[in-house]
């Protein structure tokens, strides 16, 4: 994680407070955040799913790579600070290193994904709604992508 800490050493900071919210779900997000101390958790649909105190963590980082709004709301549980990426699409470009950073973690959240989603297939093998994860398990890994925004 060090790498992306020294990518962003001399980016603006923002600090928040905890229950402060950082990006809003359906929000339209523009920059790319990093944390370097704090610690935050990620709701989608008010539900928490993760928490995070590992500096080097991004986020936005779907919202920008996707084109759209923010994918889920980031709120501060203990006082953070984040390196602020305002132009994250050029930063990405320019930076094999970023990009490689943003990866590894979207690859690691994509396995937990993966292995939460077989974990509940096998505990629910043989009931009739077993289908709606074979569903859900094929579309993850073969949809195809949209081309990125510009």
């Amino acid at each position: 994680m060090a790498g992306i800490l020294d990518l962003v050493a001399e980016l603006p900071r923002r600090r928040c407070e905890p229950a402060e919210v950082i990006l809003e779900q359906g929000a339209p997000a523009s920059v790319l955040l990093v944390l370097i101390e704090g610690e935050v958790e990620v709701l989608r649909d008010e539900v928490r799913v993760a928490r995070s105190s590992e500096p080097g963590a991004v986020f936005g980082e779907m919202s920008v790579l996707m084109g759209g709004p923010c994918t889920a709301t980031v709120r501060a549980v203990k006082p953070s600070t984040f390196a602020v990426v305002v132009e994250p699409t050029a930063f990405l470009q320019s930076s094999a290193e970023a990009s490689l950073h943003v990866a590894f973690l979207l690859a690691r959240r994509l396995d937990a994904l993966n292995r939460y989603l077989i974990d509940v297939k096998r505990q629910y093998e043989g009931h009739d709604h077993l289908g709606m994860v074979d569903d859900v398990l094929g579309t993850l890994m073969h949809r195809q992508p949209r081309p990125p925004a510009k």
